[in-house]
């Protein structure tokens, strides 16, 4: 079902409603349903409060690590049998690593919804943490280190260069892929004590959309993931730090990288705390760099010259709606060849002094606010990007049905909150990152 809401600027912007159903097993496990018979296909994720800024120093790159683990088989499946069963079903799967936490998924016809649900419970219980998968996946990370990050043009840029820029404590800071060091030192004993401590059942989400009857979803639910160890979740740690009071800024010389680029980054308010707060700045990096039509890129590349390619989002990762605090609002931009970047900075600097004093054209909300919204349903047509958001939702805000909402909240956000926001992306409040090539400044 798909309602629609009205903006003050009286554009009719759609948001979703599609019919979600929440409860907890005995031993924790958060469940949330979302049935949909539209097409015979379904959607099954697993989310854990587990990520990045879970690690401890000596130990870093280990929740990526981890989740590779998650794959090398468990009690009753047998290494790589996960992926067959799955792909023998017409399904596919995958998992990823972020800030706050880790997600496992497939998309199946739906007739093989119960297979993906023994087959995340089994692993639930306890994947195959043996000396040999163990080495084999850290090889497997070093490699992937290699090729997109040590090897690659603009690597971990900004996600892996920024973040020690802009935060001090190592949860904020430290490199999410590892060092290599520390995953070669990793043990057995260092994985079982993280799967037992962060992979409870009361610290995962397990997230079904797609063509399936609700009684019968339970049913299987109960059958396979009732019997999971009940462990508590754990803690989650304080990430807060104080906000900027001075610009900082670093650069690094990227032997690969054709041209210099640059990004720079403020704090924003906390999406879970006060996510009425934090949505302009979503919106107002969209407004910023959202096509030709945008403040910077018409600035920027059109009439200055003096960036190729500009990018606004908020999050580290570029997950806006899958973030926890403290966050950050991130402008991106490679320059031209000899490009300079503090005349960048100016001009940006200009923009949005201007956009702070002056307030938006007629339609330049409505515009923006329209394509963020379309985005939105767009993703969520797909039954497993569904799942993700609920279940992401449901671990970083503690409200899966807040899911539904995005677009209406946006739809909520006014000239005077963009204005506002924009007001606050002072120069003493910014870290700068910029990626030199070839070895000259």
């Amino acid at each position: 079902m798909v309602r629609h809401v009205t903006t003050p600027q009286q554009v009719s912007i759609p948001g979703t409603d599609f019919l979600v159903e929440q409860y907890r097993l005995p031993n924790g496990l958060r469940v949330v349903l979302s049935p949909d018979r539209g097409v015979p296909v379904v959607g099954v994720a697993v989310v854990y409060g587990v990520g990045i800024r879970s690690e401890v120093p000596g130990r870093s790159g280990f929740a990526h690590l981890f989740e590779h683990l998650m794959f090398q088989g468990s009690a009753n499946v047998a290494k790589l049998e996960h992926m067959s069963y799955v792909q023998g079903s017409g399904g596919t799967l995958n998992g990823s690593t972020h800030l706050d936490y880790t997600d496992y998924y497939e998309v199946l016809p739906s007739n093989a919804l119960e297979r993906a649900l023994f087959l995340e419970a089994d692993r639930m219980r306890g994947p195959a943490i043996t000396e040999e998968n163990l080495a084999n996946q850290i090889d497997v990370v070093k490699e992937e280190i290699r090729v997109n990050v040590l090897n690659r043009p603009y690597g971990g840029f900004p996600w892996l260069k920024l973040p020690p820029v802009m935060f001090d404590t190592f949860p904020n800071a430290h490199d999410g892929y590892g060092s290599f060091e520390d995953l070669e030192a990793a043990t057995v004993k260092d994985a079982t004590s993280f799967f037992e401590t962060y992979y409870a059942a009361g610290n995962a989400v397990l997230a079904v959309t797609g063509d399936f009857d609700v009684a019968e979803a339970v049913t299987m639910i109960e059958r396979h993931f009732g019997d999971v160890p009940t462990r508590p979740a754990p803690t989650r740690r304080d990430l807060t730090e104080p906000d900027l009071t001075a610009e900082r800024r670093s650069s690094y010389v990227d032997k690969r990288a054709p041209l210099p680029a640059v990004a720079v980054a403020w704090r924003v308010p906390d999406p879970a705390a006060d996510i009425t707060a934090y949505l302009p700045y979503v919106v107002l990096g969209e407004l910023l760099t959202d096509g030709d039509a945008s403040r910077l890129v018409e600035r920027l590349i059109h009439t200055e010259r003096a960036a190729t390619s500009i990018s606004g989002y908020v999050g580290v990762m570029g997950e806006p709606f899958a973030v926890a605090d403290p966050t950050a609002m991130i402008l991106s931009a490679h320059l031209p060849n000899g490009g300079d970047v503090d005349k960048l900075l100016a001009y940006t600097g200009e923009e949005l002094t201007r956009l702070a004093e002056d307030g938006l054209a007629k339609t330049e909300l409505a515009r923006v606010k329209a394509r963020i919204a379309a985005h939105l349903l767009r993703e969520d047509d797909a039954v497993i990007n569904r799942a993700l958001r609920l279940g992401t939702s449901e671990v970083l805000h503690g409200d899966a049905t807040l899911a539904t909402r995005f677009t209406k909240l946006l739809a909520q956000v006014s000239e005077e909150d963009i204005v506002s926001a924009a007001a606050t992306l002072t120069p003493d409040r910014r870290a700068i990152i910029e990626a030199i090539p070839g070895g000259t400044k």
